[in-house]
């Protein structure tokens, strides 16, 4: 799941595994396997590098072991 923000500054949660293209226009829209359509403020390359840092943290990079993605920031 990656976060973004719809056009009107409401910040969404998408799942990334739905993401079918990304056209960049003046706005960035991703069309979904849904067929539904999101138009967000991020740019296509910023919305690409959240998918790649999440499914890092998901799957691990080549190599590496996968980390257990943190729900909240702990207190120090």
């Amino acid at each position: 799941m990656i976060r973004l923000t719809r056009l009107n500054h409401v910040a969404i949660v998408l799942n990334s595994d739905l993401i079918e293209h990304i056209d960049v226009t003046p706005d960035t829209v991703i069309t979904l396997t849904t067929g539904q359509i999101l138009r967000v403020r991020e740019t296509a390359d910023e919305v690409v590098r959240r998918i790649v840092e999440f499914r890092r943290l998901i799957f691990g990079a080549p190599g590496e072991p996968a980390e257990t993605p943190k729900l909240q920031e702990e207190p120090d």
